[in-house]
């Protein structure tokens, strides 16, 4: 059975509390959801293509994907800046000192949010072409 959709269902519902969190203000959480929805988007792509993936390094999974499908290189660097919201955007210990919610601010969630918001489309796009 293919979950595929479902899993892009929830990355569309991770981005959406990305913006929910950046309005709010709380744009560590913002951060985190992008890179969630990314992550659960490329692995939505995998299922599409009838592998399973693992792992949370979205850059990585990217370049897992099958030989067919085709990653421009600025999503691989859009990847990139997400992974860097992964664990630090969570745990006091990701930084000298601090909260994670004193080290984030707008210009991260809104930099995090486009670079999700890229990936899913990409991935949504990949994912309705041909197989």
């Amino acid at each position: 059975m293919d979950r595929s959709p479902d899993w892009l269902t929830q990355a569309d519902r991770d981005l959406a509390q990305a913006r929910d969190s950046a309005a709010a203000g709380r744009h560590e959480w913002a951060c985190f959801a992008a890179h969630q929805a990314a992550e659960l988007a490329v692995k939505a792509l995998h299922l599409s293509r009838g592998q399973d993936a693992w792992g949370h390094v979205i850059r990585r999974l990217l370049e897992q994907l099958p030989a067919g499908v085709v990653v421009p290189q600025a999503l691989l660097e859009r990847a990139r800046v997400l992974d860097g919201y992964y664990v630090p955007t969570r745990y006091p210990n990701g930084h000298p000192e601090g909260a994670p919610g004193e080290h984030y601010g707008e210009n991260q969630s809104r930099e995090a949010i486009s670079h999700a918001g890229a990936l899913l489309e990409f991935c949504r796009a990949a994912m309705a072409g041909p197989r």
